[in-house]
């Protein structure tokens, strides 16, 4: 399968995704320098955003953006860095806390006046979250979608800001770095992550016996397993992150244990 296209609006998009990546990284730089007179930020959460956006660079841009328009394996990869690893790499940069750290006392209440609107709650409950991030995937691969990215930026460009923002906030929604006022139950958060594993399980399962039309077998064997065992990867490390995180905060509950819960 090869999809061809005209220079047209694509150079376009590509400097636009150029220029959503610089500001992304140029921001986090600017909040880092209005916070330096706090208490020092954690290096790994800095290096973890920056790796995320190389991440999602490498998806748009470059070789494997190029070799997406020919081969659905490629087309996997950049799936599975776009919506998967670069979310995961950012969501762990805390960027809202950072932000919240950065900014002056009454932007920040504004900000936190934002995460509690209720559009955000609904939006970032970890049920509604899955949902819109396997919803979508099962609707890009089982019509016509595949084929309209690879002919339409427009098209391009919407898919990918979904795939993009889909993962980000369903991986938000349950790994809760960032303040969260809506945040839900662990037990609720484990099992939407164990749902949304098996969902994308099934998927990558189904497109290796249900190929789009026009992808040749050998290849969407490839990128089917590709996406399974990726994906899998990435699945495990939210599964170990999210339990890490219950470990860390229940910990000091056990006074009995460990002693008083030591000062903030």
């Amino acid at each position: 399968m090869n999809h061809q296209h005209d220079a047209g609006p694509w150079p376009l998009l590509e400097t636009g995704v150029v220029l959503v990546l610089l500001v992304a990284a140029g921001g986090y730089a600017a909040a880092l320098r209005a916070a330096r007179d706090r208490s020092p930020w954690p290096a790994h959460r800095t290096a973890l955003w920056f790796a995320g956006l190389v991440g999602a660079g490498a998806a748009l841009l470059g070789p494997v953006a190029e070799a997406a328009r020919a081969s659905f394996t490629a087309h996997m990869l950049g799936h599975v860095l776009l919506g998967m690893l670069a979310p995961l790499l950012l969501v762990l940069g805390a960027p809202v806390t950072l932000a919240l750290r950065a900014l002056p006392a009454g932007r920040a209440r504004t900000l936190t006046g934002l995460l509690r609107h209720p559009v955000v709650r609904i939006v970032t409950c970890p049920a509604v979250a899955a949902t819109l991030d396997a919803g979508g995937l099962w609707l890009l691969y089982t019509t016509e979608l595949y084929h309209q990215m690879h002919s339409s930026a427009l098209v391009h460009a919407a898919v990918h800001a979904h795939i993009f923002l889909a993962g980000y906030v369903f991986t938000a929604s349950i790994l809760s770095v960032d303040p969260d006022p809506h945040r839900a139950p662990l037990t609720v958060r484990a099992a939407v992550l164990v749902t949304f594993i098996a969902v994308h399980s099934v998927l990558a399962k189904w497109l290796y016996a249900h190929p789009p039309a026009g992808v040749e077998v050998a290849d969407a064997e490839a990128g089917a397993q590709l996406m399974y065992y990726a994906g899998d990867a990435v699945d495990v490390t939210l599964i170990v992150l999210l339990l890490a995180g219950w470990y860390a905060a229940a910990r000091p509950r056990d006074t009995a244990l460990t002693g008083p819960r030591p000062a903030a």
